[in-house]
């Protein structure tokens, strides 16, 4: 070993000059330096460098938009690439178990009475299957002090079980069912019964009426009396009850009505009880004949992998859970096969998303059916933004609601409401939860509240609804998704263009042409960028994949530059053109024109397949261009080498899993592949050093390589895969002299000192190349 192989001495080697790049200066860098204009002639204009930016901008020409938070914002529980039942509900719109069903109206027993005594047989049947919801003894005390409760929950969370039972407890099973159509101030003496409970549910567009009203509305209301339900009103049907030594319960749907009458003295929240419970319950009555193995099986059964995610739902509400009892049975007893268990289960989700939107712009006019337009955007943007900051997901079902209001009304002045529903109880709306979490920004990790449905086919479903059921929905849903896809932040139009790229799948024709097709020609790095993402997502369904295939083949031949840069965009994600290497094919064939901006675009896309689930055929790739001896070629392998060096693992997210990275997302790729792809080290190695050692990249090459040393000498893990590594690229004298000459600066720089430890380790490691 010579001498110059030795240790530094504490402030570092006496010289800190770099060496130069070996080999002369190809004659196409001096072309593009102007230098063979003919005498005379105006020097034609200097060609950009793609280089001199190539350490700056991580993520090519696409500005903002694969940079902090586009992974986080990809890895979504929103995931429709998952194997989903598309279950055919009857001529009826029904899907029958037994003595339960599902319409579009939600689970349960048929069509309630309007008004009318609760038959006894029918009380006695609740009674055995009844679990008591939390709260059960404060609500019975709240009723017999009072004699009127308000129990306020979500449909199908057992409001009317709970209402039942405690009203059949306290009266000896003398109930009746009071006309939903009268309102609660209108309610006399004579009209109630002495010593029955008296049960009340007010109706969806009863509550709607909090809202907003037209004149023509006022004007009928007028006649009927006030109709906004209020303290004052309750007090007076307590005491008419409490006169006729009797009790009454008012079911109220969750919204602004509930959240203010769970303030007074009547109100209640009425919680599900445990889905294990009820289950349960049920199969005890159902499998009442059968050995207690029976009932065993049938709850061993219900936890099942398959049922679980046939169902699709975190927890059951009681009436889904009675039906799950039913079909359990049914398939205990040999009625159902296990394919028709698993779609009966199936229809319990889509059974929900079809109980939400039935009927939601009723009756038709603005502003009466605002509150349900609202209900229904909000939980379409949950379904867009599952596992979201509340605070995106709320704001962007402000948005959609806007763009459904103007569509139902165009001529109608629409606004927001500035104190509605409270944050606490909205989503519920939404079937959902918000909890805290963590948002991670590629750098750096915040904590927030984020929204996500209780259960992860609810997302599917909901869009599934929306799209495929109701036609005119779609012209203001595509108008807000594109909105949200020109919006820099990365948490919003990754989320917006991945929902694109999905409904894209399910109707082609009308989704590219509607929806990806005006992105893509627009002018935008976002929107270009969001065009490319859910062309991507699109290609999922294999059925799709060619139409997308061929429609990137037409735009990379387009003059329009920007249809050119969205196909080059899409070939990053390496699903489009249905593999890999036909992705690199594109790629290579699109920067033969020797246009900057397409090699820049390219190289970006060759860097985001090198963090992708294929690294190894990228590499191969990338020595095949070299070996062919193409100047193109040549510039799109040191661009993407480059890109290794400049860019943090996580900036270059993808919609293929590689859980292999997750843990290096905030080392440069360069680290992360080192780490995880050992085999492909020494190419790596190799492309790295011809980058360092070619003119036209060797510069930028040098500071970069700069920065990854700086980041690992922080970082003990990185520090020891950067000392393996760099051994490879400095095998050469020469080689060796350009990284001993960059540690020297980066230690005796005055600003920011590299640690002269981690220095020592990195010299120590250069040192063994010449070995």
């Amino acid at each position: 070993m010579s001498d110059q192989d030795q240790a530094p001495p504490a402030d570092g080697p006496a010289e800190d000059k770099p060496a130069p790049a070996p080999g002369p200066k190809p004659a196409a860098d001096a072309d593009a330096a102007g230098t063979g204009a003919p005498d005379g002639a105006e020097p034609a204009p200097e060609a950009p460098n793609p280089f001199a930016t190539a350490g700056r901008n991580p993520i090519g020409s696409a500005g903002g938009t694969g940079g902090a938070g586009t992974a986080h914002a990809a890895r979504r529980t929103f995931a429709p690439r998952q194997a989903e039942r598309v279950v055919n509900f009857g001529d009826d719109g029904q899907y029958f178990h037994g003595n339960y069903f599902i319409n579009q109206f939600g689970a349960g027993h048929g069509p309630a009475v309007l008004d009318g005594p609760v038959p006894a047989e029918e009380l006695r049947r609740l009674t055995g299957v009844y679990c008591e919801s939390p709260g059960y003894a404060r609500m019975r005390a709240r009723l017999r002090e009072c004699g009127l409760l308000v129990l306020c929950g979500e449909r199908g969370s057992g409001r009317q079980a709970t209402a039942l039972a405690l009203l059949s407890e306290l009266t000896d099973d003398q109930v009746t069912r009071l006309d939903p159509s009268q309102a609660v101030h209108t309610f006399t003496r004579d009209m109630l019964k002495e010593e029955h409970g008296h049960l009340l549910e007010l109706p969806s567009d009863e509550l709607h009426r909090e809202g907003g009203r037209s004149a023509n509305a006022e004007g009928r209301e007028a006649a009927r009396g006030p109709g906004r339900l209020t303290e004052l009103h309750l007090d007076r049907f307590s005491r008419l009850l409490l006169a006729a030594k009797a009790y009454g319960v008012v079911l109220v749907e969750s919204g602004d009505l509930a959240d203010r009458l769970l303030r007074g003295r009547y109100g209640m929240h009425c919680r599900p009880p445990r889905t294990e419970d009820v289950l349960h319950r049920h199969l005890r009555i159902l499998l009442r004949s059968e050995p207690q193995e029976a009932l065993d099986s049938c709850r061993e059964l219900a936890r099942r992998e398959d049922v679980q995610g046939a169902l699709g739902l975190d927890e059951l509400r009681p009436r889904e859970a009675a039906g799950l009892a039913d079909l359990l049975a049914r398939h205990r007893c040999g009625e159902l096969g296990e394919d028709e268990l698993l779609d009966g289960c199936a229809t319990f989700v889509r059974a929900q998303a079809r109980s939400w939107f039935a009927g939601a712009d009723r009756p038709g006019t603005i502003p009466e059916a605002s509150p349900a337009l609202n209900a229904a955007a909000f939980r379409i943007a949950v379904a867009v933004f599952n596992g979201s900051p509340y605070a995106l997901a709320a704001e962007a079902a402000e948005q959609l609601a806007w763009e459904m209001s103007v569509t139902l009304d165009p001529e109608q002045p629409v606004g927001r409401r500035l104190f509605g529903s409270h944050a606490e109880d909205r989503p519920a709306l939404a079937r959902s939860v918000v909890e805290d979490a963590e948002l991670d920004l590629g750098d750096a990790q915040i904590p927030v509240r984020a929204i996500r449905f209780q259960g992860e086919a609810l997302a599917t479903a909901v869009l599934r609804e929306v799209w495929h059921g109701y036609h005119n929905v779609r012209g203001p849903v595509v108008r807000w998704l594109r909105t949200l896809c020109d919006d820099p932040r990365p948490q919003v139009w990754v989320r917006a263009s991945v929902a694109a790229g999905v409904l894209c799948s399910w109707d082609w024709v009308h989704g590219a042409g509607e929806l990806i097709a005006p992105m893509a020609a627009l002018d935008s790095p976002v929107q270009q960028m969001s065009a490319a993402t859910a062309l991507a997502e699109a290609s999922r369904d294999p059925s799709v994949r060619p139409a997308v295939g061929a429609l990137l083949k037409e735009w990379a031949q387009a003059d329009d530059e920007a249809l050119a840069t969205t196909a080059l965009l899409t070939h990053g994600y390496g699903m489009a053109a249905g593999s890999v290497r036909a992705s690199l094919d594109a790629l290579a064939k699109a920067v033969r024109s020797g246009d900057v901006t397409a090699l820049s675009n390219a190289a970006f896309s060759v860097t985001r397949l090198l963090a992708g689930a294929e690294p190894a055929t990228v590499v191969a790739r990338l020595g095949d261009w070299l070996r062919g001896g193409r100047r193109e070629l040549a510039d799109l392998v040191l661009l993407s080498t480059l890109g290794t060096l400049t860019t943090r693992t996580t900036y270059l997210w993808g919609l293929q899993e590689t859980d292999e990275l997750e843990a290096h997302a905030r080392r440069p790729l360069l680290v992360a592949l080192i780490a995880t792809h050992r085999p492909l080290v020494r190419k790596l190695a190799d492309l790295v050093r011809l980058t360092l050692e070619t003119a036209r990249s060797g510069e930028v090459a040098l500071d970069a390589l700069g920065r990854v040393l700086r980041q690992c000498a922080d970082d003990p893990t990185q520090l020891d895969l950067v000392c393996g590594f760099l051994p490879l690229i400095t095998e050469k004298r020469r080689d060796r002299d350009r990284v001993r000459h960059l540690l020297a600066r980066l230690v005796r720089d005055e600003d920011d000192p590299l640690d002269k430890d981690a220095a020592r380790l990195m010299w120590d490691a250069v040192a063994e190349g010449a070995m």
